[in-house]
């Protein structure tokens, strides 16, 4: 274990207890042993190198990039971390599968939750970032977790089944590996993107079908490996202010919509109003409503010099993309600023045809958002039902079809 010196000690405890602190009133905790597990564990262990301040802030911190500077590990805002975890509800003796590696640090948490009864297995595919996980947990005392470096798209079979597993990079698919090495009564939570819409799902199986006990909304780098499904990035300007993203091989012809972006837009107010706090987080689940077959795409924006209409959000917007026409969503203060009303605004031929469109889902929403989402994976091959009232969209992978419907905050 590492030596350190007391004051080093003190002070990480004191600010590690303050990051769980400001956790719990953020969002309180659900289950106290993840709470009592974050208390514990060293997470400046993890980050040598790093300054112990940071260490214990709620940021996401970059451990390992490529040749261009493209980020391939980290270590996850702790409010991520908790989330997560929270979802998985790992139990003492718990045998658990851990895939993507990063620093260690959640590997740890996963083997506090579980005991000295449980096993914990982490995997990664990057030999340098398996490497220096094996290396911080020895270092923080939790040497007895097994470390792997494999592809984790094959999940682990040496030590399978697991009562738990939960993936720790943003995946496009779930392969069959990883529902078959779960036991009966097994819970995985994955990050699953669906239309480049990425939420941390936790899923039990019930006959065929695995269905969501909870769904959060997160972000995460891509999974690597046999399961990379990357999204395409389309630059919009010639100095890269304006990204469109798009995702499932959907069509985008760059230079029509640079065409249009030149050209003047259409702008239309919804009389749906959202709070300071809503807009923060992305208005819900407002995207999923908005989803249509190949329609569904973000508008990135890096420099607020961008020469549009200013979207919803100052990062950008989620988007409908129609030919050469684009729709994203806008917003104006009202009173004090701690309510906005949402609106569209739409460049190229058919911008009046989208832009009401888009209005129209926007207002379903409202009338709607109460209304929790709903998660269905189905394994390729196996029955699949008809989508059925409340559905929002569905979408087939390689492995897996994917029902999201909303059900009632009772349901």
């Amino acid at each position: 274990m590492i030596k350190e010196t007391s004051t080093v000690t003190d002070l990480a405890a004191e600010l590690r207890g303050k990051l769980v602190d400001e956790l719990g009133e953020w969002e309180p905790f659900r289950v106290p042993a993840v709470e009592n597990a974050m208390r514990t564990v060293p997470r400046h262990v993890f980050l040598p190198g790093v300054p112990i301040e940071e260490a214990y802030s709620h940021a996401n911190i970059v451990t390992h990039r490529d040749a261009e500077g493209v980020a391939l590990s980290s270590a996850s805002s702790t409010g991520t971390v908790a989330g997560m975890l929270q979802q998985l509800e790992v139990r003492p003796g718990h045998r658990v599968l851990e895939i993507g590696a990063g620093t260690g640090y959640n590997a740890a948490l996963l083997a506090r939750l579980a005991g000295p009864e449980g096993e914990v297995t982490t995997l990664d595919i990057d030999p340098d970032v398996a490497e220096g996980a094996r290396r911080n947990l020895t270092a923080a005392g939790y040497g007895r977790v097994q470390v792997i470096c494999g592809d984790g798209a094959d999940g682990y079979p040496a030590a399978a089944p697991f009562d738990r597993i939960i993936v720790t990079a943003g995946s496009w698919d779930i392969p069959p590996a990883w529902l078959e090495q779960l036991t009966p009564g097994g819970r995985i939570v994955v990050p699953l993107r669906i239309r480049g819409l990425t939420r941390s799902v936790a899923l039990e199986r019930h006959g065929v079908c695995w269905r969501s006990v909870s769904v959060e909304n997160d972000g995460f780098i891509p999974l690597r490996g046999a399961g990379h499904q990357p999204e395409r990035n389309i630059r919009l300007d010639s100095d890269g202010k304006l990204i469109l993203r798009v995702d499932d091989g959907q069509p985008a012809d760059a230079d029509a919509l640079r065409r249009a972006l030149g050209g003047s837009s259409v702008q239309l107010w919804t009389g749906v109003m959202v709070t300071s706090q809503e807009k923060g987080t992305g208005f819900g689940n407002l995207d999923y409503w908005l989803a249509e077959p190949d329609g569904l795409c973000r508008l990135l924006i890096r420099s607020p010099d961008h020469g549009l209409v200013a979207p919803a959000l100052a990062y950008g917007s989620m988007a409908l993309l129609e030919g050469e026409t684009l729709a994203y969503l806008t917003k104006r203060p009202e009173g004090e600023a701690s309510s906005y009303e949402l609106g569209v605004c739409a460049y190229g031929p058919a911008s009046e045809k989208l832009a009401r469109r888009t209005a129209e889902r926007i207002r379903a929403w409202d009338t709607g958002r109460t209304l929790a989402t709903h998660i269905e994976v189905y394994p390729s091959g196996s029955p699949v039902p008809s989508p059925g009232t409340g559905t929002l969209l569905t979408a087939a992978k390689l492995h897996i079809r994917v029902i999201v419907r909303t059900l009632s905050p009772d349901k």
